[in-house]
């Protein structure tokens, strides 16, 4: 989240970044500034109420120490109508620090200087590929055809237990899964990151902790009655076990892997994009992250990057690498 003292040095430059993800925050900007400077007036005006009262205080024990008590009385009278009037305040405060948070939470971080514009994924630049890609000779089968015929993944049983986009796996399909999950926990592992196997749910704070609150809450599962969310990656949960956490130099990085069931609502997604095991509602992930130190944040992605391209070569799988445009991001 950015800092509201961040925002007031570098209004023009956030405004022109967030051009490249195509978001107009001019208006939110101004507005983040117009409610600090509200927040303030209501804090100076409150601090000052509250030095009067200790003030107040003090003349109050002179007054009654020198017999004048009449006078006594009225700055006694003063002083629950400050009190009164400083409660007041206090509330305005509290709600104005509120309104605050919620508009900075509105404002998305930059994107990087190496962000490219565009509005889609064929804006995406490729920054390398790699394997094989298969030729074929004969007709190509989409992959819900292929699952159905050799019965290892059901989606019709998925919709008949719970809806679409809840496939069940079966004999060969479900191994292969379980297999899949075991190699990279493995891998994983090997290349130094501490498995972890974290809660399926989680509070709102941890939410917003890792930016899925407030704006993105349609496309979480939300358990109404406990107030706690179905988490859409394993990242939400790892990632906020250091939220309030300070952490040392010393202590980076951290190398943490978690395997989970996965739920999005994947609201408003429909036509051939949503067929088979594409924008399913849930789906087996497993994650790995790293906590480190900002100077060495793209040194780290990059290195990120290339672990989970040696898997995938390991699999002999074809793939591509690409730097997702401004549009994309979201």
């Amino acid at each position: 989240m950015l800092t509201i003292k961040f925002i007031r040095d570098n209004q023009t430059m956030i405004a022109k970044r967030m051009e490249v993800r195509n978001i107009d925050v001019t208006s939110r900007l101004n507005k983040v500034i117009e409610t600090d400077d509200q927040k303030k007036a209501i804090q100076s005006k409150l601090q000052a109420i509250q030095s009067e009262m200790n003030n107040i205080s003090k003349e109050i024990g002179i007054l009654f120490k020198n017999k004048q008590i009449a006078e006594a009385n009225a700055a006694k009278s003063k002083t629950s109508d400050l009190k009164e009037e400083s409660k007041m305040l206090s509330q305005d405060l509290a709600q104005k620090e509120e309104e605050l948070l919620g508009l900075l939470l509105q404002i998305p971080n930059l994107p990087h200087a190496s962000v490219p514009s565009g509005k889609t994924d064929a804006d995406n630049e490729e920054i390398r590929s790699g394997g094989e890609m298969p030729s074929f000779t004969s007709k190509v089968f989409p992959h819900w055809d292929l699952a159905k015929e050799y019965d290892i993944i059901d989606f019709e049983l998925g919709n008949k237990l719970t809806g679409a986009g809840f496939p069940v796996y079966k004999g060969k399909g479900a191994r292969l899964q379980r297999a899949l999950i075991s190699f990279f926990l493995d891998q994983a592992r090997d290349a130094g990151y501490t498995e972890i196997m974290p809660p399926l749910l989680v509070n709102q704070d941890s939410g917003y902790g890792t930016g899925q609150l407030p704006d993105k809450e349609g496309q979480m599962y939300h358990v109404g009655v406990d107030n706690l969310y179905l988490i859409p990656t394993a990242e939400v949960p790892v990632t906020n076990i250091y939220r309030d956490v300070i952490l040392e130099v010393n202590d980076f990085p951290i190398k943490n892997t978690a395997y989970t069931p996965c739920f999005r609502r994947e609201a408003g997604s429909y036509g051939k994009d949503v067929r088979g095991l594409n924008r399913l509602h849930q789906f087996d992930k497993v994650e790995v992250v790293q906590i480190q130190h900002p100077e060495k944040s793209y040194e780290t992605l990059d290195a990120m990057v290339a672990y989970v391209e040696s898997l995938v070569q390991k699999l002999e799988l074809p793939y591509r690498i690409v730097r997702l445009c401004g549009g994309d991001l979201g």
